[in-house]
């Protein structure tokens, strides 16, 4: 069983996600050192187009500027407060303004479950 956890924001480090063009880069929190069941990470998206079938069921909250996400049915334009539910399988793609989200993602094993 995983402990509590507190991640100070100043604390985070963030990597590299995608780009150019634009940047985007991505802090990941919780992985499978410390649950069995869920991934839970921040990523700043900032004039960037990242494309991606998601392999895991992801929740997508923003907290910052403006996030958008192009999906087969359309395109969401989110702001602060905004929370965004994608299924498993779904093609996308990733795109922001200053754009600072949290997602959580399961399960956590997605990597080993599609072999990767």
């Amino acid at each position: 069983m995983g402990k509590v956890t507190h991640y100070k924001r100043s604390d985070m480090k963030f990597e590299a996600y995608g780009g150019p063009p634009g940047t985007a880069e991505i802090s990941r929190l919780v992985g499978p050192d410390l649950s069995s069941t869920m991934g839970v990470g921040i990523a700043k998206f900032d004039g960037c187009s990242i494309d991606w079938t998601v392999l895991y069921d992801e929740m997508i909250i923003v907290i910052e500027g403006w996030f958008r996400l192009k999906h087969p049915g359309g395109v969401i334009e989110a702001g602060p407060g905004d929370v965004i539910w994608l299924p498993e399988k779904t093609p996308i793609t990733y795109e922001g303004d200053k754009a600072i989200v949290c997602y959580a993602l399961y399960p956590v094993d997605w990597r080993k479950k599609h072999n990767l």
